[in-house]
């Protein structure tokens, strides 16, 4: 009757710690795939802002016939920052993909800013419709991924906070949830690149 009994006992103490192995893997996986679907929301809406500032781009072509210089280092620069978004979309856990990702998104900021000087000098673009309609939508677009971006650090902090804490983070070891989600922060300054478009038309 005892050896039932303690064989009862094992049994049931196996059975809840394998519960609790399965609950805390659930959670990571849980956690990994939050975090992943918020950086897929900041990935769109780069991706939205990039294709409007090549309608810009092209918009200004006709105008900004001498400016051949200005325009290619837009473009460069947003080609740069789809590359980089792409890659940190691959994989967040990647700390030299976030980086890239912040650096390019600065150069794009100073190619923007060099475009938006020349604007000054092309009153009639300025002044068009499709140029307005752009700004308002660029930024709408820039409000977005400000609120996307920090959804998406929200969920990192939980998921590197949740693998971290003991005994999670042995079991994140095992299951190969070691390395840590990546913030995603711009450089201060990318906020005068949010409201150069809107400046533009005042």
């Amino acid at each position: 009757m005892d050896f039932i009994i303690q064989n009862w006992l094992l049994i049931t103490i196996v059975g809840i710690l394998v519960i609790w192995v399965v609950k805390i893997y659930n959670n990571l996986v849980s956690y990994k795939t939050q975090y992943q679907n918020g950086f897929e929301q900041i990935s769109v809406q780069l991706k939205r802002r990039l294709d409007l500032i090549g309608n810009l781009v092209d918009a200004a072509k006709k105008y900004m016939e001498h400016e051949k210089e200005t325009l290619m280092a837009v473009t460069q620069a947003r080609s740069g920052l789809l590359q980089a978004t792409q890659a940190a979309e691959n994989n967040p856990t990647d700390a030299n993909a976030m980086a890239t990702l912040a650096s390019s998104q600065v150069a794009l900021e100073g190619a923007m800013g060099g475009f938006n000087l020349k604007m000054e000098d092309y009153p009639e673009l300025k002044a068009s419709e499709n140029m307005m309609q752009l700004s308002e939508e660029l930024t709408s677009t820039e409000n977005r991924i400000a609120s996307a971006r920090q959804g998406y650090n929200d969920l990192v902090q939980k998921f590197n906070e949740y693998k971290k804490s003991f005994p999670n983070v042995v079991l994140a070891g095992m299951f190969g949830f070691g390395a840590d989600a990546q913030n995603l922060e711009f450089n201060e300054s990318v906020q005068e690149l949010n409201e150069a478009p809107k400046d533009l038309f005042k």
